[in-house]
């Protein structure tokens, strides 16, 4: 016992993490599109369409979002969830899926669908840190809370205890200009991400301000042209 204690500290010295596979998907997950409208969903229909059985929002030089904006579930709160997406994005501009959030009506807002809070971060990109996976403070102070790879917890200050997933291993995980995998796990302050099978971010909010509920968003980012696809939305409360 102690030789493989010692060899698995060696491995953890060496930068070389241990895969966690995502677990089986649970009966009774609810899909939330219909793949042929947008019933169940409200947003900037300049920007939002649904093409060949997918969510698709896109902006261009002549269409662009005023400051960024989202398409967002109607069906309630999110508190304890499991939700699980197909995605595929631009490599121009990111995108994001916003969870435990909040609708923006009040005060300065750029448009009608600003949303703040957790968001898992989408790119089409596979060199750390600007991947997908990561959880940024969409509107909030904290930036990017978690990074992909990290398990961490969140106190006064992030604190990293482990690794779970190295550069070079994310760099053969995800696939650019292709579909993408994603399940987001949240079970009271503790948030998992997977990507493509394997958990890549583990997290713990003990933040006074960690957000339990809140509503489901998709991302369009402002500035440069760009276009984001989803499919196979699916989500299941833990409640």
């Amino acid at each position: 016992m102690k030789s493989t204690l010692s060899m698995l500290a060696l491995l953890c010295v060496a930068g070389i993490s241990f895969a966690e596979d995502a677990p089986a998907e649970p009966e009774g997950m609810q899909s939330l599109f219909n793949g042929k409208d947008l019933t169940g969903w409200n947003g900037d229909t300049r920007l939002w369409s649904v093409k060949d059985g997918v969510i698709h929002g896109e902006t261009t030089a002549e269409n662009p979002a005023s400051g960024n904006t989202f398409l967002i579930w109607e069906g309630g709160q999110l508190k304890d969830f499991e939700l699980r997406l197909t995605f595929r994005a631009t490599a121009s501009n990111n995108s994001g899926i916003q969870y435990r959030s909040k609708h923006i009506t009040e005060g300065k807002v750029r448009n009608d669908w600003v949303v703040r809070g957790y968001q898992h971060e989408i790119r089409n990109e596979n060199n750390f840190p600007n991947v997908s996976g990561f959880i940024y403070d969409e509107g909030g102070k904290r930036g990017r809370i978690c990074l992909c790879g990290e398990k961490a917890v969140w106190k006064e200050k992030k604190e990293v205890t482990d690794t779970l997933i190295t550069a070079e291993e994310y760099k053969n995980l995800f696939k650019v200009d292709e579909w993408n995998d994603v399940i987001i796990i949240a079970k009271g302050k503790h948030i998992q991400h997977y990507m493509n099978g394997r958990l890549v971010l583990d997290f713990t909010d003990s933040d006074d301000n960690a957000l339990l509920a809140g509503i489901l968003a998709l991302q369009l980012h402002a500035g440069k042209p760009m276009w984001v696809e989803f499919k196979n939305i699916r989500l299941k409360n833990l409640e």
